[in-house]
């Protein structure tokens, strides 16, 4: 019986290290970022975290993987056979917004990580595995939606992605850049609908379009 519990254990202490140093590393990027300050958050040790992870680069790979698969786990969880084409393209542009709004750590992350040249993302085999998935759910709408004559024929999913994927990450990581140029918060309440129904809109029109 004890082997379980050890297990969970073990699982709840990965858990809780990954948390924190989620925000370590999107707080301070992944050179300014200290193990030894995350274990001091945790009131653990650097040893313990090395135990779990065995250095830092093998961390901050974790956190990657563990930021990604949030994300890609809610792109498979969507009810592709059983909505309306259109209505499934909506929903996924639309929990792509608001996944992205309610975790701007995953957006700094990424910005970071491309800073760095993916040098550290391409070293995981995990993330390359988390792609394929969320690209079928994708392929699978536009496929029914071509089928249905309401979709345009030649459509790259992969390019949809990054429409849907650009929109959403540009609100969250210029939001302070463009708020001081135009002086217009992108993340007011007050314009969040409005926001969320263009980005349906135009993933739509680009779909549909003659």
């Amino acid at each position: 019986m004890a082997q379980p519990d050890r297990t969970r254990d073990a699982e709840r202490t990965r858990a809780e290290i990954i948390e924190v140093a989620t925000r370590e590393f999107a707080d301070n990027g992944y050179t300014g970022a200290r193990v030894d300050e995350i274990a001091a958050k945790m009131s653990t040790t650097k040893r313990m975290i090395y135990y779990y992870f065995g250095n830092k680069e093998q961390l901050y790979v974790e956190v990657l993987e563990h930021a990604y698969a949030g994300i890609r786990a809610i792109e498979r969880g969507l009810d592709v056979e059983h909505l309306d084409p259109v209505e499934a393209i909506r929903q996924l542009a639309e929990l792509t917004f608001d996944h992205h709004e309610s975790h701007p750590d995953f957006i700094r992350l990424v910005s970071i990580e491309n800073i760095h040249r993916a040098e550290h993302i391409s070293r995981s085999t995990v993330l390359s595995g988390l792609a394929n998935p969320a690209l079928d759910v994708l392929a699978r709408i536009l496929d029914r939606g071509r089928e249905a004559g309401v979709f345009r024929d030649g459509v790259d999913p992969l390019d949809v992605h990054m429409v849907i994927s650009s929109y959403c990450v540009f609100r969250i990581a210029n939001r302070h850049t463009f708020n001081a140029i135009f002086k217009r918060d992108m993340l007011d309440p007050a314009r969040r609908g409005h926001h969320r129904q263009l980005l349906g809109d135009l993933v739509v029109d680009y779909l549909t379009a003659g």
